[in-house]
């Protein structure tokens, strides 16, 4: 099999970007040269685009309710260069969502630790770093946990 059919058969599963490729055909002890060329005629056939990729890849994201930050790094760990990245969850924000998907992250969250370790778990300094500490993790701002987390505990109330 070449390394053009290969790369169409690794595409043909999902988009990949140009870096996750490269890797999967050196994996396949492809030679350089060879890599570079396919990679080359993908691009100009339409079957290889970062942005393209970088955008696919925000919104199958933000459907599992993760947030922008840990979706910008998971980008750059997929190659996708930071412009790209940032272009594409500019292109692809909605802060009204955004603060809908953190509010039901939080909710979700809260019922779990609440199942794990009570009711008044939340009330406890722990427990409220714990439920931050989570949110951070998934990506979402500071300042948004902060409000979200405190309209959800007063809507509790």
């Amino acid at each position: 099999m070449t390394c053009y059919e290969s790369a169409l058969r690794i595409l043909s599963y999902r988009f990949n970007s140009v870096a996750e490729l490269r890797t999967k055909l050196r994996a396949k002890r492809f030679e350089p040269a060879e890599i570079a060329e396919t990679l080359a005629r993908l691009t100009d056939e339409g079957w290889l685009d970062d942005a393209r990729f970088a955008g696919a890849f925000v919104r199958t994201r933000q459907l599992k309710k993760i947030g922008p930050r840990r979706i910008e790094r998971e980008l750059q760990a997929a190659g996708v260069d930071r412009q790209t990245a940032q272009s594409a969850l500019r292109e692809n924000s909605d802060p009204d969502r955004e603060r809908e998907d953190l509010a039901a992250a939080v909710a979700k969250r809260r019922r779990m630790l609440v199942r794990r370790h009570g009711a008044d778990y939340l009330e406890t300094a722990e427990g409220r770093k714990k439920l931050t500490a989570f949110l951070l993790k998934q990506g979402y701002d500071a300042a948004l946990i902060r409000s979200v987390v405190k309209e959800t505990a007063e809507l509790e109330d």
